[in-house]
């Protein structure tokens, strides 16, 4: 069970985590550089849907996994594990404020044609994300390092 747990919670970091690299990195450069806002946009906004949905799944089962470890491991409980929990839960809060502070308003933006609110939501969104994925590969860091 403690394999498949782990096993569960990896593939869940793997989603949000390579996500949100492949998102930042690769996809919002080249789309900044070769389409104008019109385009750009609500390409951006459908993406971004599309991968909150999937990120959303991924962390009930990695809150879910990651309680589950705790759970089994009781008193026992690694110090890093502890600094895991407390990102984990900082980067989802951040996530909640990506999802419903900017992406909502940036879908309706997008509607409306309003291409330099959508563009400010995307900003904020862009900045959000770097955000969480240092908290990302910190995190990582934290698991593998402090083990």
């Amino acid at each position: 069970m403690n394999r498949f747990l782990v096993l569960i919670h990896l593939l869940a970091v793997i989603v949000w985590i390579g996500g949100m690299f492949f998102a930042h990195v690769c996809l919002r450069p080249v789309a900044a550089a070769q389409l104008q806002p019109p385009q750009r946009l609500p390409l951006l906004a459908a993406i971004l849907g599309r991968f909150f949905v999937a990120v959303g799944w991924a962390l009930v089962l990695l809150w879910g996994s990651g309680l589950a470890r705790v759970a089994q491991a009781g008193a026992a409980v690694p110090w890093n594990w502890h600094v895991m929990l407390g990102i984990a839960t900082v980067m989802t809060v951040i996530l909640g404020a990506i999802v419903f502070r900017f992406h909502r308003p940036m879908v309706a933006a997008v509607a409306a044609q309003d291409w330099p609110k959508a563009g400010a939501a995307m900003n904020a969104i862009r900045k959000l994300v770097l955000v969480n994925l240092a908290l990302g590969f910190v995190t990582v860091a934290v698991a593998i390092l402090g083990a």
